[in-house]
């Protein structure tokens, strides 16, 4: 058997993602090397790739070009996306990436891309096609005074809760304004707060659904969580993936509030919290390397339920010659 060999863009801080994928080629027996790219050399996830590779900044011209070079080199099979910034350069370039490589780009739709990279379009889909959503107000319900606070205030293009705020009056509102470059004011929604991970093949076909309860975050990413086998949340999900049509894996974040589900943001990549859903039973990194074998994948739930992660940080060495001390 060839070697099934993943390039993971961005590595950054994702050791539990690069885990995951060696324990998937372990458990199904295949030969797999796990390239962790990045432009930073202190990048913690790179000391735990079987491979490393230093990568231009994605807003250098060579970036693309660059990530070609190390495919063919190491006889990439699959690139992972992992950042917000990275996926819609990777979504037009897809084609050329595919067609110089031997690898496949886990990237969806550059039209799926466009929706979920920008919340007000977001919004808009969910709302075009009968989902849940926040109300959204404009400049003019501002001007008006129609305003009912709390509401919140968020970059319509941000991610990791970076410039997103809980807004209590109008005094608050105008200077959250000037911090955030085309903002989203939305209604501020009250309820349980969860993550979904979704896996679809590359056909879009949903695979599995597993919700993940939100119990503590930290910098917008999820700190402690367990996993809930909410039938709501699965079946509403499954509707919205299948109005979407994405590839891979999927994080969707949404609220359960009074009245009903409320979706917040779509991520098309592995979001920082995947590894409790892939430890859970739904492994996203096994699905792939069957995919990539040829396999045909259905529908399960074949995951446990109230499974409780609780997440923490761990610092490794590096010696004067940046290898690692274990």
């Amino acid at each position: 058997m060839n070697e099934i060999n993943i390039l993971i863009l961005s590595a950054g801080r994702r050791v539990e993602l690069v885990q995951c994928f060696k324990n998937a080629a372990k458990k199904l027996k295949i030969k797999s090397k796990i390239v962790a790219g990045d432009c930073s050399k202190t990048a913690p996830a790179l000391y735990f790739a079987d491979k490393i590779c230093e990568l231009p900044r994605i807003e250098e011209p060579n970036y693309i070009e660059s990530i070609i070079d190390v495919c063919n080199k190491e006889n990439i099979r699959l690139v992972i996306p992992t950042i917000d910034t990275d996926l819609l350069l990777l979504a037009e370039n897809r084609n050329i990436i595919e067609k110089q490589t031997n690898a496949k780009v886990l990237i969806s739709d550059t039209n799926v891309v466009n929706i979920c990279r920008d919340k007000i379009k977001t919004q808009r889909f969910l709302e075009k096609n009968g989902f849940g959503v926040p109300k959204m107000y404009t400049q003019q319900d501002i001007e008006k005074g129609s305003l009912s606070f709390p509401i919140f205030i968020k970059p319509k293009s941000g991610s990791s809760s970076i410039n997103a705020f809980r807004v209590n009056n109008y005094n608050e509102l105008e200077i959250y304004k000037t911090m955030i470059d085309e903002p989203i004011i939305q209604d501020y929604v009250v309820g349980e707060e969860y993550t979904v991970d979704v896996f679809l093949d590359f056909e879009s076909n949903v695979i599995t659904v597993v919700p993940r309860l939100r119990i503590a975050t930290r910098s917008g990413e999820i700190s402690k969580g367990k996993i809930v086998k909410d039938r709501e949340i699965i079946n509403d999900v499954t509707r919205l993936m299948k109005a979407l049509k994405p590839i891979g894996h999927i994080t969707v974040q949404l609220m359960k509030a009074k009245q009903g589900i409320r979706y917040i943001e779509i991520n098309p990549r592995f979001g920082g919290g995947a590894p409790m859903s892939i430890q859970s039973g739904a492994d996203s990194c096994g699905n792939l390397y069957r995919l990539l074998l040829g396999e045909k994948l259905k529908y399960n739930e074949n995951y446990r339920e109230n499974l409780l992660f609780l997440r923490f940080d761990k610092s490794i060495c590096l010696d004067e010659n940046m290898e690692l001390i274990k």
